[in-house]
C-alpha cells in the first residue's frame, strides 16, 4: 500500500504543477487583458520614432521626424475610422499647493483624452474646448496628486503651483490603477496642450498622438491611413522609413502578454517532466505487481480467463491510481494556486477546462504506462505462472 501511495504521489505533484501552472497563467493573462482595456477603447498610437513597448530609448539612430499639433489635427479630420486623437506633450514637475509639494508627470492633452482612454470624472469637469484653445491655467488630477496635496479634500476650485504657474483644478480622476509597464497612471496631472506646450513643457513638438477608432474591426485600416497621411505631411519619399511608429491596442497586449506567454509554456513544461516521471513510476509499480501477481494471474488464465480479461484488469488498475492522483493533484494545485496569489499578490483563475485538463492527462497517462505491464501480464503461461513460488 505505502509503494502505491508514494507511486501515486509523483502524479498528485505532477497533475498539482499543471493546475497552478494553468491558474496562474490564466491570471496573468486577465490582468494583462485588464490592463489593456484600460488603455481605452481601440486605442492607436503615433510614436515619433521606432520603440519598444515600455523602452525608453529608441531602436533606430537615424533622425526622426517630430510629430506636431497640426499632424493630430489632420489625423482627425482627415482620417474618417478615426474619432478623436489628442497630441500629447509631458514633463516631470514639482507641483506645490501650500506648504505640500509633490514631484509628478504633467500631461498636456486635447479635451477627447478621457474619451480615448475611456477614463472617467469622479468629481468636476474635464476641460474644454475653449479652454484648450486659450490655452487657460485649468488642471485635472488623478487620485494619487489627490492624496499627496490635499490628503483627499476637495480640490475643485483650488489652485497648485508648477514652477510658479498657477493652476485652477477643475477635475479629480476616477482611480485607473497600475499600468503595463507597472507605472502608476493615477500619478498624473491633465492641463489643455497649448498650456503645456506654451508655458510648461518648453517643447514643440508632440511626444506621443494618442487615437480613438471607431470600431475594433477598422483599427488596421486607420493604422495604415495614418501611415499614409504622416508619410505624405512629413514629405517622406519611398525608399525612406517612416520616421515614426504605429501601435494598435492588439499590438500593444500581444507585447505584454509575450513574457507571460513564454513563462507560462517553460513551467507546463517542468510540470509536464514531473508527470512523466510519476507515469514512470506507475509502470514500475505495475510491473513489480505483475511479477509478485504472476501465481495470481497464472490461477485465473487456467481457470477460463481470456488475455484481454487480464489486460483489462491491469490496465484498469494503472488508471484508476493515475485517476486517484489526478484528484489529489487537482486539490493541491488549486490550493497552491489560492496560496500564491494570497501571499504573492499573483492574480489566478481556476477553471474547469484545467480540472478536466487534469483527470484527462491522469487517465492517458494510466493507460500509456500502464499498457505494457498490463499486456506483459496478459501474455504468461498458465503453466509456467502456476509453478512460480
Amino acid at each position: 500500500m505505502m509503494r502505491t501511495l508514494l507511486t501515486a504521489l509523483g502524479i498528485v505533484i505532477g497533475i498539482g504543477a499543471v493546475i497552478a501552472v494553468v491558474g496562474l497563467g490564466q491570471g496573468a493573462s486577465y490582468q494583462v487583458e485588464e490592463q489593456v482595456n484600460r488603455l481605452g477603447q481601440n486605442v492607436v498610437l503615433v510614436f515619433p520614432e521606432e520603440r519598444q513597448l515600455g523602452g525608453d530609448e529608441p531602436i533606430s539612430t537615424h533622425r526622426v521626424n517630430r510629430l506636431t499639433v497640426e499632424d493630430a489635427l489632420a489625423i482627425e479630420e482627415e482620417i474618417p475610422e478615426v474619432i478623436a486623437a489628442s497630441p500629447e506633450v509631458r514633463s516631470q514637475r514639482v507641483v506645490t499647493y501650500g506648504n505640500e509639494y509633490w514631484h509628478t508627470p504633467i500631461y498636456g492633452q486635447s479635451a477627447h483624452y478621457l474619451q480615448i482612454r475611456n477614463w472617467g470624472i469622479e468629481s468636476g469637469r474635464m476641460y474644454t474646448e475653449e479652454e484648450l484653445e486659450n490655452a487657460e491655467t485649468v488642471a485635472v488630477i488623478g487620485q494619487t496628486v489627490l492624496d499627496a496635496l490635499f490628503d483627499g479634500a476637495d480640490p475643485i476650485g483650488e489652485t497648485i503651483r508648477v514652477h510658479g504657474l498657477p493652476l485652477r483644478i477643475i477635475g479629480v480622476l476616477e482611480p485607473k490603477g497600475m499600468s503595463l509597464m507597472g507605472s502608476v497612471q493615477d500619478d498624473l496631472i491633465l492641463v489643455p496642450y497649448t498650456t503645456a506646450f506654451q508655458r510648461i513643457s518648453g517643447r514643440t513638438h508632440a511626444m506621443v498622438i494618442n487615437t480613438q477608432v471607431y470600431d475594433e474591426s477598422a483599427m488596421d485600416m486607420a493604422a495604415l491611413k495614418i501611415t499614409d497621411l504622416l508619410r505624405e505631411r512629413h514629405g517622406r519619399a519611398s525608399h525612406q522609413d517612416d520616421g515614426f511608429t504605429i501601435q494598435t491596442q492588439e499590438e500593444v497586449a500581444d507585447a505584454a502578454t509575450e513574457t507571460s506567454r513564454v513563462m507560462t509554456v517553460l513551467l507546463s513544461t517542468i510540470a509536464g517532466i514531473s508527470l512523466f516521471v510519476g507515469g514512470i513510476g506507475i509502470m514500475n509499480v505495475m510491473l513489480v505487481s505483475v511479477t509478485e501477481r504472476t501465481r495470481e494471474i497464472g490461477l485465473r488464465l487456467a481457470l477460463g480467463a481470456r488475455n484481454r480479461d487480464v489486460l483489462s484488469q491491469f490496465l484498469f488498475e494503472a488508471v484508476i491510481l493515475c485517476l486517484l492522483g489526478g484528484l489529489g493533484g487537482i486539490v493541491i494545485g488549486y490550493a497552491s494556486t489560492e496560496v500564491i496569489a494570497v501571499y504573492a499578490g499573483w492574480p489566478a483563475l481556476f477553471s474547469v477546462h484545467a480540472m478536466a485538463l487534469a483527470v484527462s492527462v491522469s487517465a492517458a497517462v494510466g493507460i500509456f504506462f500502464g499498457f505494457y505491464p498490463a499486456w506483459k501480464a496478459s501474455r504468461l503461461d498458465p503453466i509456467v505462472a502456476l509453478r512460480q513460488e
